[in-house]
């Protein structure tokens, strides 16, 4: 009898095993973000990996990967997190909030936020555009048909009194990727672009160009969950959303290497080579923030509205939720 204790040890055992978090057995998490400075968390974590230096994956816990997936802009993540191809990503809110409201917040939680502000108009140096109706007949270009700066684009010009379509109107928005933007404004066959940084600093130094309207406090990045994924696995995502935030805390209080980090990222990643003194210029437009309230989240309803992107108003109700 004296080894009667043995079976009582082993059910514990198992027990404990069969309810031990995922984190604690490894996990492979996916994490979408874009090649942009306003993603510089994922830049910076990215980046600490190159140097042996996981601050995601060991925060999370022994065994834990992270694989990283790069999109241009929001309506492919979010076209992602449908085919249940990313767990997590940064991305701006409007991609975020219309993949909401077309899954009727079944698909996707807000998880924590990211940067504010980072984003503006940009139009050529020597142009005397100064009100959304003088860019009747002119062309805008936006990163993405339908991502936050496309949404903006539209919104600011019909509430200028434009008549803006999704293919038309009295202005034309073009969605193109940020690199073309740039080589299109420089050759003189975009009269603006709406974008985000390092592409608005780009633009004014590599390309003469100079802002018009600067969105100082718009959200512009946020982290993002399946909704799936984060009820499944809620410990996972309640670690890896400390750890965004303990990361946010340190790019705030180390903004040199913070810097460094997300330019050698670019440069190896992206093949992106920017100069210390661009990066300084569009770290300074951004705010950097692990915050994020729905009440920020009404406007973009609003300009979504506006343009035809969000028909009804949508249940914000579970839209962001804390881990």
């Amino acid at each position: 009898m004296r080894h009667g204790w043995r079976p009582f040890l082993l059910a514990a055992l198992g027990l404990l095993a069969a309810h031990a978090p995922a984190f604690a057995q490894g996990v492979t998490l996916r994490v979408g973000h874009f090649p942009n400075i306003t993603h510089v968390q994922a830049l910076v974590a990215r980046g600490m990996e190159r140097q042996g230096r996981n601050w995601f994956a060991d925060r999370l816990g022994p065994g834990t990967k992270i694989e990283w997936y790069v999109y241009n802009a929001g309506p492919s993540a979010m076209e992602a997190i449908f085919a249940n191809s990313l767990d997590l990503t940064y991305v701006g809110p409007n991609p975020a909030l219309n993949a909401y409201a077309r899954s009727r917040g079944d698909e996707v939680r807000v998880v924590a936020g990211a940067v504010n502000g980072g984003s503006a108009l940009v139009i050529q140096g020597d142009s005397t555009l100064a009100k959304p109706i003088d860019f009747k007949g002119k062309r805008i270009a936006t990163p993405q048909f339908g991502n936050t700066q496309d949404v903006a684009a539209r919104a600011w010009l019909v509430a200028g009194g434009l008549r803006i379509t999704q293919t038309g109107g009295d202005a034309q928005v073009v969605p193109t990727n940020n690199p073309d933007q740039l080589t299109l404004f420089q050759n003189k066959q975009l009269d603006g672009v709406w974008t985000v940084e390092p592409w608005v600093s780009r633009l004014e130094s590599e390309a003469g160009g100079k802002v018009l309207v600067e969105e100082k406090d718009a959200i512009t990045t946020i982290l993002v969950s399946s909704a799936g994924y984060l009820a499944k696995n809620r410990d996972v995502v309640k670690r890896f959303v400390a750890a965004h935030r303990e990361l946010t805390e340190w790019i705030k209080q180390n903004p040199d290497e913070a810097q460094r980090l997300a330019r050698e990222e670019l440069q190896a990643t992206f093949k992106v080579d920017m100069q210390p003194e661009l990066v300084a210029r569009a770290w300074a437009r951004m705010n950097i923030t692990p915050d994020v309230t729905l009440n920020a989240f009404q406007s973009f309803v609003t300009s979504a509205q506006a343009v035809g992107f969000l028909r009804g108003t949508p249940d914000l109700g579970r839209l962001i939720e804390a881990p």
